[in-house]
């Protein structure tokens, strides 16, 4: 790996305080000193105490240089065209696969979408450039305790892992990610049981089989909303606009503030979305895909958390573990919020 300063630098922050005799600046922005003399007093001042620093402390040295390197590394694989893999002269990718423009892993996103309805307004609702779109029929297999030799006699996991260019690993393995094909990896399902569901079946996948994914921050969880609230206009001042819940609580909160601004209930009407595929393409992009606007939670575990984790997995997707799974609904049913 050739580290280049900006791998390093890129994601140092920094203050320098120095008053420069006679500045010279480069270009008319004026945004680069180029005085020589001030770069070798800085040099100066500065390398050697930094160099000290670094030799005392040599866990935080390795932390920096891995960082540089793993920044060198994409840096590397964002400049190099990913060939889809071929097989007797035909792209290997699946067929239902609706791929983006771009190879930048930097600004990649796949979408893993529930069911084929929800995948078409989802293909309408993307932005071609950056965004891929995968439509998963039904429930993907529980892969909890299958083995990696027979994961890909699963249609849909064979699929997302061709999608997305890695191979299944464990949790000790260190995977070749020279393939990845995308940044971001989304998983977007109904906002119902049956979408949390299909969400808790692809991140058994991913924590089981694609551990490396996890861990380098790739899995992201799209959050649709269940509820809208529409705004009847109110004068020029204040036109009708349109409000998104993620779910009752939040609905509540919106219903308020709505109350505390002096509108009456006939000024607003409530509607539930019963799925994705309900959604317009534009209500979709808006509320689930659209960056500025989306919610997108980062899936992580966190520190000190792994067996933690890892018994939560074992209990609710383990095939021995009926006894532990209904003791555990017995203690803890009354706190489920269910929709009856």
């Amino acid at each position: 790996v050739k580290v280049q300063s900006d791998d390093v630098f890129g994601r140092v922050a920094f203050v320098l305080s120095a008053r420069v005799l006679d500045p010279q600046f480069q270009g008319q922005t004026k945004d680069k000193l180029t005085n020589r003399d001030a770069l070798k007093l800085v040099a100066a001042v500065s390398g050697d105490p930094l160099e000290l620093w670094l030799n005392q402390n040599v866990e935080a040295g390795k932390k920096i240089a891995e960082l540089a390197i793993r920044q060198a590394q994409a840096r590397m694989r964002s400049v190099k065209k990913i060939e889809k893999k071929k097989g007797s002269g035909v792209a290997v990718l699946p067929g239902k696969l609706t791929d983006c423009e771009s190879e930048d892993i930097r600004e990649n996103e796949l979408f893993l979408v529930e069911g084929d309805s929800a995948g078409g307004s989802a293909k309408l609702a993307r932005d071609k450039a950056t965004q891929a779109i995968l439509p998963l029929r039904g429930k993907v297999l529980n892969s909890f305790e299958v083995h990696p030799d027979q994961l890909f006699g699963n249609a849909e996991i064979h699929d997302i892992s061709v999608a997305i260019g890695v191979d299944p690993h464990g949790a000790g393995d260190n995977p070749d990610l020279s393939g990845l094909r995308y940044g971001k990896i989304a998983i977007l399902s109904d906002a119902d049981v049956d979408g949390s569901h299909i969400q808790v079946l692809l991140l058994t996948l991913f924590y089981r089989h694609f551990p490396k994914l996890v861990s380098d921050g790739h899995i992201y969880v799209a959050q649709p909303p269940l509820f809208r609230v529409d705004v009847s206009a109110q004068g020029k001042s204040k036109p009708a606009r349109k409000i998104y819940a993620l779910d009752q609580a939040e609905l509540d909160g919106i219903l308020e503030r709505l109350q505390t601004e002096g509108m009456s209930e006939n000024k607003y009407s409530i509607s539930r979305f019963k799925g994705l595929g309900e959604m317009n393409p534009d209500q979709l992009k808006d509320t689930t895909m659209h960056p500025d606007t989306r919610r997108l939670l980062q899936v992580q575990i966190p520190d000190g958390a792994l067996e933690a984790t890892h018994g939560i997995f074992v209990k609710l997707m383990g095939k021995g573990e009926a006894a532990a799974r209904r003791a555990w609904m017995e203690a803890e049913g009354d706190t489920a919020q269910v929709d009856i």
